[in-house]
């Protein structure tokens, strides 16, 4: 909450400017310009611990699989919001790095299943379980009800966002 435009200490209500726009907004977008980017170097260091010829953009396929276990590649690209030819040329990148392998869908013999591989599994394990250190150490000083809230505006951003 904030003070009015006339700072006279309401609270409760979003103040608008002059130009109709909510003052929550332009302060949304300059934090998340700055989370995003930082997490876009994070997930490119990521990456590279995987391996060190893992594009950053393939860790969110890597961590989709670890999560949710063998997957088309359409369910897949329609999971990152990528194209059918973007996501053949990452899952080919994954596999040539032995991270990824694909089998045939016994629902669907003209389909392929993908999935992790051990050693995809095990690097990919490594590195989530780094970097779940650091956010408990980075966030150390929050009260874990302030964490669960984090996780669940973030939840309910990305579900807004997908519609």
């Amino acid at each position: 909450m904030h003070e009015d435009a006339n700072g006279d200490g309401r609270r409760g209500e979003p103040t608008t400017s002059g130009s109709g726009v909510d003052q929550e907004f332009p302060s949304l977008e300059r934090e998340l310009t700055v989370f995003l980017r930082r997490a876009r170097a994070s997930s490119g260091e990521m990456a590279r611990a995987v391996h060190p010829d893992l594009e950053s953009s393939a860790y969110g396929l890597l961590f989709r699989l670890e999560e949710c276990g063998r997957q088309r590649a359409t369910e897949l690209a329609a999971y990152i919001g990528v194209g059918k030819a973007t996501m053949s040329r990452q899952l080919r990148a994954l596999e040539d790095l032995g991270l990824i392998a694909r089998e045939p869908d016994p629902a669907d013999g003209r389909a392929w299943l993908v999935r992790l591989t051990e050693e995809g599994r095990v690097r990919f394990g490594a590195v989530r379980e780094a970097r779940r250190a650091r956010y408990v150490r980075q966030l150390s000083g929050w009260d874990p009800r302030e964490v669960a809230e984090l996780a669940r505006l973030l939840h309910q951003l990305n579900t807004g966002i997908e519609k």
